[in-house]
């Protein structure tokens, strides 16, 4: 149960802060598209929606497998 927990914890603390890096670039991306020209709204969010999916599966993933590795050393250490 706590092995689930710590689990969960650095998934979220990764996935914020993945979410305010991805946020911050979408907003500059987004603000050198408007000053750009006429490009449409879709143009600059359905790639941003699918990148951050994907990146914050990537991540969660690699997340997700440090900390059950870790756990697997720290319980074989004891």
């Amino acid at each position: 149960m706590l092995e689930d927990m710590e689990i969960s914890r650095r998934t979220w603390n990764a996935a914020i802060k993945l979410a305010v890096v991805i946020s911050a670039l979408a907003a500059l991306v987004a603000f050198g598209v408007s000053r750009s020209g006429d490009v449409p709204q879709a143009a600059v969010v359905l790639p941003v929606i699918v990148v951050a999916f994907a990146a914050s599966w990537y991540q969660t993933e690699r997340i997700r497998r440090r900390a059950i590795a870790d756990m697997v050393v720290f319980s074989s250490r004891g």
